[in-house]
């Protein structure tokens, strides 16, 4: 809590000679890349779920393909 409160205050006095500005760019963009960052880690899982159940479908078919030519 004081470390926002002590952000609010800095960024309110930088105001006048626009290092603000450039400070909320900053964390904007950070806040952006957070979010991207995320979005790849659910696009990975995703891709990694659809990879083992394709492993998996593949296994059973090597494994029926095994007990016909038993």
């Amino acid at each position: 809590m004081r470390y926002a409160i002590a952000f609010s205050l800095l960024l309110a006095a930088l105001n006048g000679c626009g290092l603000a500005e450039t400070g909320t760019a900053a964390a904007g963009g950070a806040a952006a890349e957070a979010q991207q960052a995320a979005q790849a880690r659910r696009t990975e899982e995703h891709v990694r779920e659809q990879l083992d159940e394709a492993n998996r479908v593949a296994e059973e078919q090597r494994r029926a393909a095994e007990a016909q030519t038993q």
